[in-house]
């Protein structure tokens, strides 16, 4: 569906995505610009993310317990701040 499509029909698209568990794409000169989706399909990309996150946090940890934390000033210059 369109960006203007989506604009005239904004209240339905809310309601169909709430109550009928429906996914709009909205599209802009023929490109995927946005979604609207079900709060828990948003829900339960979140809950996905924050899994990852604590997965790559729990291994950093283990990275910096096995092999030493970088100090400050090494890695501003490695980032040349």
């Amino acid at each position: 569906m369109n960006s203007s499509q989506a604009r005239e029909h904004f209240p339905e698209l809310v309601s169909e995505a709430a109550f009928a568990k429906k996914r709009f794409i909205i599209t802009r000169r023929g490109k995927n610009l946005a979604a609207v989706i079900p709060i828990e399909d948003l829900e339960m990309i979140e809950a996905l993310e924050d899994k990852i996150d604590l997965e790559d946090a729990r291994k950093a940890l283990i990275d910096v317990k096995k092999n030493g934390s970088i100090p400050w000033k090494k890695l501003k210059a490695k980032l040349g701040l």
